[in-house]
């Protein structure tokens, strides 16, 4: 069995390592961080050339399954993984971790973009502690009133805000080391996609203990009509069943 899974996840890399050596498996990477964490298997770097492109990929070389495990937001890859399954007919199986939910004590902010994110800001605090990764930034590029303390795994491209300090780091995160990076910082803002998880949650804790308003930007929606997992266990049983 061949399982392509387009990945640059956690999850995507421990299905490899679940399936692996038992299945042939090949992960697809986009090739935005510099130096990632590689999983079992084969492996590619670079886009597909759209959801033809994928599709034809598929066919050539003879794709049992195919699983879209990147990350929530990398939503054009997805709906070009909906589109060349159908095309090619080959199964397919998002695998999304949970989103976040508000617990008792959070004081969360819900956008839809990260345009909508910076438009709430200002209202909000004037030291962000911004999480939403380096791409997009120019969002947030206007608000020279603000002092944002961005974070990423690597370098962000511009236009940035005027006021901005990169903090180049890579999860998981502690509870106490986000408890200190708040307060060395005197952040009073947190900016952050609902990418779910637990590598990056603890920052949701320590804005809850601190006080702190937290602007959460809504993942987009899974393809309409595709078979979603939560977990890694649930989609390597799934792949198995297909295998036979």
């Amino acid at each position: 069995m061949h399982v392509l899974i387009l990945g640059g996840t956690t999850e995507a890399r421990r299905l490899a390592e679940s399936l692996h050596p038992g299945a042939r498996i090949t992960t697809s990477l986009a090739g935005r961080v510099a130096d990632p964490r590689l999983p079992p298997g084969e492996v590619r770097v670079g886009g597909f050339g759209g959801a033809e492109g994928l599709a034809q990929w598929l066919r050539a070389h003879r794709v049992d399954a195919l699983v879209d495990a990147t990350h929530p937001f990398a939503g054009t890859i997805s709906f070009n993984a909906a589109s060349a399954a159908v095309t090619a007919q080959v199964p397919l199986l998002a695998l999304r971790r949970p989103g976040w939910i508000a617990g008792e004590g959070d004081d969360w902010h819900s956008a839809g973009s990260l345009e909508e994110a910076a438009g709430i800001l200002p209202a909000l605090g004037r030291r962000v502690f911004l999480t939403t990764g380096r791409m997009g930034l120019a969002a947030f590029a206007g608000l020279d009133e603000l002092w944002f303390l961005m974070r990423s795994v690597d370098p962000p491209e511009p236009p940035l805000p005027s006021r901005t300090e990169v903090l180049l780091d890579r999860g998981p995160f502690t509870l106490e080391r986000e408890r200190e990076l708040l307060r060395r910082h005197r952040i009073d803002v947190l900016v952050t996609k609902d990418s779910g998880g637990a590598a990056t949650a603890p920052k949701l804790t320590a804005a809850r203990e601190a006080g702190l308003p937290v602007v959460v930007v809504r993942r987009p929606p899974v393809p309409e009509g595709v078979l979603v997992a939560a977990t890694v266990d649930e989609a390597a049983a799934r792949l198995r069943q297909l295998s036979g």
